[in-house]
């Protein structure tokens, strides 16, 4: 799981280097708060599973995935999956629980943030990251875009406390992002892309290192790359 976890920017990641990283670094700072067992929503092929066993309190790990949710490594499957209505566990099974980048894909957002809720124990915690600037995937299975203001809304319509909710990247990290994406993924000749991403990655590379998501405030004109955070039961 290398290009999950020991993220090196390089001519192939560009378009996803940015995204992974935060999303790497933001699940850092959350493991002291995980402990005992731990439910990945929307799991699929778990690639943080080992790096959070090895490095928290987490001693089980269960991966869940919707039934019909598009298989990535055909090697690794979810433990459990379900109807995206009613998930297959008791009130109050986890201690802890994870979404990263799977909210976007829920058609209604609360139906599976109240399914969190419930499954977890009191005072249980939820690390969450959702995309704010990033390309159609999965189509058409790809519903939201959320800013910080409706994906409080939803967590607090859900049940949850002592939400936090920050910013993945800033203005700097936007541009590099949205380099990436286009040298990456947009349609271009292969003799021109293979020229830009040579062009373009120190650009990249320059801009990431600018960047202080710590720094910013939603307000009137913020671009933000995505969000990323904690809730409570």
């Amino acid at each position: 799981m290398d290009d999950f976890i020991d993220i090196k920017l390089n001519s192939k990641n560009l378009d996803r280097y940015y995204i992974r990283n935060s999303i790497f670094e933001s699940l850092k700072k959350t493991l002291p708060y995980f402990n005992e067992s731990l439910l990945d929503i929307g799991c699929g092929k778990m690639p943080y599973k080992n790096y959070i066993l090895k490095h928290s309190k987490v001693s089980k790990y269960i991966g869940l995935d919707i039934e019909q949710a598009l298989v990535y490594d055909t090697k690794i499957k979810p433990d459990f999956t379900w109807d995206g209505i009613t998930m297959p566990f008791k009130n109050n099974s986890f201690s802890c629980s994870i979404g990263t980048e799977v909210l976007e894909h829920c058609p209604d957002p609360e139906i599976v943030l109240k399914e969190v809720h419930r499954i977890l124990k009191p005072e249980g915690i939820f690390f969450f990251t959702v995309p704010f600037l990033w390309n159609l995937h999965e189509v058409p299975h790809d519903e939201y875009r959320y800013t910080p203001f409706s994906l409080k809304r939803h967590l607090e319509n859900s049940g949850f406390k002592d939400i936090e909710i920050k910013a993945s990247g800033g203005w700097h990290a936007s541009m590099a992002q949205m380099l990436g994406l286009w040298v990456k993924r947009s349609p271009m000749p292969k003799a021109k892309r293979k020229w830009l991403l040579y062009a373009v990655k120190p650009v990249i590379n320059y801009l990431n290192k600018l960047d202080k998501p710590e720094n910013v405030i939603f307000k009137e004109g913020q671009m933000i790359t995505g969000l990323n955070g904690t809730a409570r039961k």
